[in-house]
């Protein structure tokens, strides 16, 4: 590996409580360890790569990078791009057609002098970023690609913990402690939180547990006068792991909303989107999908689905869906999520400057240790484990019966 002398940055995806705050202590590192290296931030993610646009680091920037952790979101934009899907970046005016996308980025980090190229995102930027590191490796292309993982689904394989999903789970408890109250509006409330979470029902087991402990340990209630922790209380967790038994719920949840006047159901995004995509597809809907191939979530719409098979089951008076995914991701780091980060992208810059390239952060495969995992092992979908003993702790206290794990096609 040569001397590094420019580093560039790009952030891609959805938001997560820790992008801002990765490019800030990346960029605080670099100006303590190496302060003669330039450093560029990509816009809008690979876009910007494609397209060839960036801004530099100041020195004021350098000077005042702390003040990037106080933020969330992305100071450099976001974008979903795949290098890989060639004909959604032709159709989007990215390459031109009979361009490989893979040879445009690499040129372009050429052409700008970057030797290392950090990319920080979910699990789709950094099978991206994979893609990219192959590429450059496979045609001796003299740079490499160092990643850092976000995703508040908390999804990413070989990633035991990635970035900013322990704020988004505080921050979308924080959401429902407001708008719970919306069921003492109505009789017979039925109150659907839907949570981010495609693929995996980390990230709505955590904001239901973490929900439940601010009821118990911040809130007072008054029985004497309606005011209580029943009524307020999770009712229901579903997650894509396992699938919904709408009869048997029904029959579970009837006697909780006549005693209560209320139910409150936290759902993952993603739970039951093959059984509604079916439904769909047998009426002869089209379902819409994105850049890389999965369903659109907000034409599927899990929330709805479930009030409205729910609201019938429970005879509901009221029913609405609160949706916490843009509040809770766009917040900035809590102060767990940034000692997290403040690790990962110290032991990034250490990686660029040795020349090894990865995915860094806490291996599952290695004791959580903070590491360059290899690119080979990076892939999305990791599901969340229906079997983790608090999981089923909360399901047994709020009388859930233990969900099966969906049986796979052999």
């Amino acid at each position: 590996m040569k001397e590094v002398k420019k580093v560039a940055f790009l952030t891609a995806g959805g938001l997560a409580p820790c992008l801002s705050s990765s490019i800030g202590f990346l960029i605080d590192e670099y100006t303590k360890k190496a302060p003669n290296v330039e450093m560029i931030g990509y816009i809008n993610g690979y876009m910007g790569l494609l397209k060839g646009e960036s801004i530099p680091v100041t020195p004021e920037v350098r000077k005042n990078a702390m003040v990037l952790t106080k933020h969330g979101g992305s100071p450099i934009g976001n974008s979903r791009v795949k290098l890989t899907n060639v004909a959604d970046c032709v159709k989007r005016g990215l390459v031109r057609s009979g361009e490989d996308p893979l040879k445009v980025a690499a040129d372009q980090l050429v052409k700008d002098g970057v030797d290392v190229l950090h990319t920080i995102g979910g699990d789709d930027t950094n099978t991206t970023a994979a893609d990219l590191a192959a590429y450059l490796a496979a045609n001796n292309y003299p740079l490499i690609v160092v990643g850092l993982p976000k995703t508040i689904d908390n999804d990413v394989y070989p990633i035991k913990q990635s970035l900013g999903a322990w704020t988004a789970a505080e921050e979308g408890a924080k959401f429902f402690l407001n708008v719970v109250k919306e069921n003492s509006a109505n009789p017979r409330a039925l109150t659907i939180h839907e949570v981010m979470g495609r693929n995996c029902g980390w990230l709505a087991y955590k904001t239901a547990q973490y929900y439940r402990k601010m009821l118990k340990s911040k809130v007072k209630f008054l029985p004497e006068f309606n005011l209580t922790m029943g009524r307020q209380d999770v009712h229901a967790v579903y997650v894509p792991e396992s699938k919904i038994d709408f009869k048997g719920e029904a029959k579970r949840l009837l006697p909780i909303m006549d005693k209560f006047d209320a139910v409150n159901i936290f759902v993952s995004e993603g739970a039951g989107v093959k059984d509604i995509v079916a439904e769909m597809k047998k009426r002869g809907e089209d379902v819409p999908v994105d850049a890389f191939g999965h369903p659109r979530l907000d034409k599927v719409n899990v929330g709805q689905y479930v009030a409205k098979r729910f609201g019938e089951l429970l005879k509901a008076e009221k029913v609405q869906v609160f949706k916490s995914g843009y509040f809770a991701r766009s917040a900035a780091p809590g102060k767990k999520d940034l000692r997290l980060i403040e690790k990962c992208a110290r032991k990034a810059v250490a990686c660029a400057l040795a020349g090894e390239s990865g995915l860094v952060g806490p291996d599952e495969k290695a004791a959580a240790k903070i590491r360059a995992c290899e690119f080979s092992r990076v892939k999305g979908g990791k599901p969340f484990n229906v079997r983790k003993g608090s999981f089923r702790k909360m399901l047994s206290e709020i009388g859930q019966p233990y969900p099966r794990k969906k049986r796979t096609a052999r």
